[in-house]
């Protein structure tokens, strides 16, 4: 061989030079793309919670592929309210109860906060209750058990763990929901009547099949979205120190407003493509066999087993572990942010617990009384068993998430809360807008039924 031959040694028409820098510069690539992808890749991530689980697997077991096109509906309109809020959070350098405190009302602001305290509190003692039971069903043993020690490790990490850690955890967990499209593949579909049924809704005029239709929706579209996602803009300017609030530094707004476009579309879609892909499962196991009725993901995963195999279980079973382990923190994250800013105390999973003690003693409050929903005395107590407190939770998101929603449109179009920045692009404040009249009607249709789903 010469020189030249042994030192250029070709991999396909690569040089080894290229060929190592190539792997290289993809991994840098992904690198650069998770960096990018930050509070609305979390935010979507964590709306696939296990009580979104239990809501996509109801309407794909009670009525096949028929509500797949509200996943198609829903995409957009939680994508425009995420984004609003998102751009509000990086402008004024304040979450929304914050600016709401500013510019409105403390007589506004404490129902909106309270009510959503109460319903991420709830929620949380739903999904904690989920990973327990989908614990048990993998592994055996005590659900409550598993339910104690998965909610000391979640309070452990958020107390004691810095924000970018935390965020870093929080974007690993979201991968666990690829479980469920996986999960999917696993089962034999009727792919051309999903895609259909994608595209070409066909309404009921069952009470059922509107009731479910606004559960997806509340589900897909929740006040604690708002508030998490707004808060966590406000947090990534107090740990950069490079980075200000958009009023302050306008000539920073084209970079980040872009950054926001990408991280939360990308977010939402993630959302509401595994969700679509829950619906789908289910639909072509248990509305297949004939189960019409799911009440907790834990049960939708004991259902898929003789019906879609072992692996397809364990799969959904372990998606239900992971994300709520996501979940649990953005909601009693939320939570504490929006107390936090309405009593104008210290916020920020940054800050050393002695300097937001208010803060941390509302995460581990809620957590705490979240988990306290799972003990069998307590339920006796206040008749709140796990499907009762995702109907409760829901119907307490209904009441909060429309007036919330007004709020944050009239604010990202007001000049005193968003400066040079309050025209939202056209398409933008319109689907905002639309976001906000549907969740009107959903509530409304809620209400109407909620008679019906409270036994």
């Amino acid at each position: 061989m010469t020189k030249r031959q042994t030192s250029m040694i070709n991999v396909g028409n690569l040089s080894a030079p290229e060929a190592i820098a190539r792997p290289v510069q993809k991994r840098s690539r992904v690198r650069g793309l998770l960096r990018r992808l930050g509070p609305g890749f979390i935010t979507g991530a964590s709306d696939d919670d296990p009580s979104g689980i239990a809501s996509y697997s109801q309407a794909g077991a009670a009525f096949g592929y028929g509500l797949l096109w509200t996943m198609l509906l829903s995409l957009p309109l939680m994508a425009a309210i995420q984004e609003i809020s998102a751009r509000m959070g990086r402008v004024t350098g304040h979450g929304i109860a914050g600016n709401i405190r500013r510019h409105y009302s403390v007589w506004l602001l404490y129902p909106i906060v309270a009510l959503l305290l109460v319903a991420n509190t709830i929620n949380i003692g739903a999904d904690i209750g989920a990973i327990g039971d989908a614990t048990r069903l993998l592994v055996g043993g005590p659900a409550l058990l598993y339910s104690i020690v998965f909610a000391l490790l979640v309070i452990t990490v958020q107390v004691l763990g810095s924000y970018n850690r935390c965020c870093t955890i929080f974007k690993l967990l979201a991968l666990v929901l690829l479980s469920y499209i996986l999960t999917a593949f696993m089962v034999h579909v009727q792919w051309s009547t999903a895609l259909k049924s994608t595209v070409l809704p066909r309404f009921q005029r069952s009470s059922d099949y509107w009731a479910t239709f606004v559960a997806v929706l509340g589900t897909t579209i929740s006040p604690y979205l708002f508030f998490w996602q707004a808060s966590l803009e406000s947090e990534e300017i107090q740990n950069h120190s490079d980075e200000k609030a958009l009023k302050s530094a306008p000539k920073q707004a084209k970079k980040e407003f872009g950054r926001i476009r990408f991280d939360t579309y990308v977010g939402m879609g993630f959302s509401n493509l595994v969700a679509y892909f829950i619906i789908i499962a289910s639909a072509a196991t248990l509305n297949l066999h004939g189960v019409k009725t799911i009440d907790t993901s834990a049960q939708a995963a004991e259902a898929l087993r003789p019906l879609a195999g072992n692996a397809a279980f364990v799969l959904f079973a372990f998606g239900i572990i992971g994300t709520g382990l996501l979940a649990v923190p953005v909601l009693a994250g939320s939570a504490a942010y929006a107390v936090g800013e309405a009593i104008q105390w210290p916020t920020g999973m940054d800050r050393k617990p002695r300097a937001a003690k208010g803060f941390y003693a509302v995460l581990i409050l809620s957590t705490l009384l979240g988990l306290a929903i799972n003990f069998p005395s307590i339920q006796a107590l206040t008749h709140l068993t796990p499907i009762r407190a995702l109907f409760w939770s829901a119907v307490i998101n209904g009441v909060v998430a429309v007036p919330v929603m007004v709020i944050v449109m009239l604010m990202a179009g007001s000049k005193r809360v968003m400066a040079q920045f309050e025209r939202t692009s056209r398409p933008l404040q319109l689907m905002g807008w639309l976001a906000t009249a549907v969740m009107c009607a959903a509530s409304v249709m809620m209400f109407a039924t909620w008679k019906s789903s409270a036994g």
